[in-house]
C-alpha cells in the first residue's frame, strides 16, 4: 500500500503550495490564492489541468484571475456575486491523507467557500468536498458548481440520459445553449448517446450545459482520462435551465463543470457537493461514440 505524502513546495511563481501523493498519482494546491487546485497528474507525468501562463504566480489582482486549475464558484453566474475575488492567501488545514482549504468571507456576497481533497492511498483516485457556507443575516438561494480547467488538445464526455418512458413518449433530455453557442461548430459530436466537445486552440467560445442524471462526465488528454464522478438529486431544481453537467471551451482551455441542485441556504448553514474523481493512464481514444462505449463506459462500472 502506498503511503499518501504532504510536502510544501513552489509551483509555476506560487511560493505556498503543497503537493500530496500516493505514489500514483499527485495533485498540488497552493495557499496563495483560492481555494483551488493547480496541478493534477500521474507522477512525473504531464499537469492535466491548464495554467494560464501570463497568471502563474499572481496574487493581490485587484480584478479577478482565471488562473486555471480546479476552483469553486456559486450559480446562477452573476457578474457581481460570482466574480469575487479569491486571489489573497487562503487557510490550508493538513489532513493524513489530504488537504483542506478554506477561504476568507467574501465581502459582497457573504459567503466562505471551502474545499476538502482526500487521497486513495493506493489508487488513482480522489474525493473532494465542495462547501458554500451563508455568513449573511438572511437566506441565500444558489448551487455550488464545482469547475475543472482542462488542459489544451483534449475533449470532454457528457452522457445523456438513457431511462425513458417504456413507450418513448415523453422527452428525457435538454440541452442548454448559451448565445454565443452555434450547434454547427465542428468542435461538437453531438451522439445518441454522449455529447462531445473538443479543445481546438483557434476556437472560438461555446458552451453547453446538460441534464444528466448518469452522474459521470470526463475528460481526455492524451494517453489520460480523468473520470469526475457526482450525485445526481432526481426531482430537485438545477441551475441554467436543469443542468447537472455544464462544458466550456475556448481557445486557451476547456472547462469541464459539475452543479449541485439549487438550495436556498439558512444563515450560519453550508451547501455541500462532492466529486469522486479518477485518472486512468494509457488510453488511446479517439473522438467517437464507438469508442465512449467500447473504452471508456467499461471504467464506469
Amino acid at each position: 500500500m502506498s503511503a499518501i505524502k504532504t510536502e510544501k513546495t513552489e509551483f509555476r511563481g506560487w511560493e505556498n503550495c503543497y503537493r500530496v501523493s500516493n505514489g500514483i498519482i499527485e495533485f498540488i494546491a497552493t495557499s496563495d490564492v483560492g481555494p483551488r487546485i493547480i496541478s493534477l497528474s500521474f507522477v512525473g507525468q504531464k499537469n492535466l489541468f491548464h495554467v494560464y501562463e501570463d497568471m502563474a504566480g499572481r496574487a493581490g489582482d485587484s480584478k479577478w484571475c482565471i488562473f486555471g486549475g480546479h476552483r469553486l464558484w456559486h450559480s446562477p453566474e452573476d457578474k457581481a456575486r460570482t466574480y469575487e475575488l479569491d486571489n489573497c492567501p487562503i487557510e490550508v488545514e493538513q489532513l493524513p491523507d489530504g488537504l483542506f482549504l478554506r477561504q476568507p468571507v467574501e465581502p459582497r456576497a457573504g459567503i466562505q467557500k471551502t474545499l476538502e481533497i482526500t487521497m486513495d492511498p493506493s489508487l488513482a483516485r480522489l474525493r473532494l468536498v465542495h462547501r458554500l457556507k451563508n455568513n449573511n443575516l438572511w437566506r441565500v438561494e444558489l448551487a455550488a458548481w464545482a469547475l475543472s480547467v482542462m488542459e489544451q488538445g483534449g475533449f470532454a464526455v457528457i452522457p445523456l440520459p438513457r431511462r425513458h418512458h417504456p413507450d418513448y413518449l415523453l422527452p428525457n433530455r435538454s440541452l442548454t445553449l448559451w448565445p454565443y453557442t452555434d450547434m454547427r461548430d465542428e468542435r461538437y459530436l453531438w451522439g445518441k448517446d454522449f455529447v462531445l466537445l473538443r479543445h481546438s486552440s483557434g476556437g472560438n467560445p461555446t458552451k453547453v450545459g446538460i441534464y444528466t442524471d448518469e452522474e459521470w462526465c470526463a475528460y481526455y488528454l492524451a494517453p489520460h482520462l480523468l473520470i469526475k464522478r457526482f450525485v445526481f438529486a432526481r426531482g430537485e431544481s438545477y441551475p441554467d435551465f436543469d443542468c447537472s453537467v455544464e462544458a466550456y471551451t475556448n481557445s486557451d482551455m476547456l472547462e469541464l463543470e459539475t452543479l449541485s441542485p439549487l438550495k436556498t441556504i439558512e444563515p450560519g448553514t453550508d451547501l455541500v457537493h462532492e466529486e469522486w474523481w479518477e485518472l486512468h493512464d494509457g488510453l488511446e481514444l479517439g473522438f467517437s461514440e464507438e469508442e465512449i462505449r467500447a473504452k471508456v463506459v467499461p471504467l464506469i462500472g
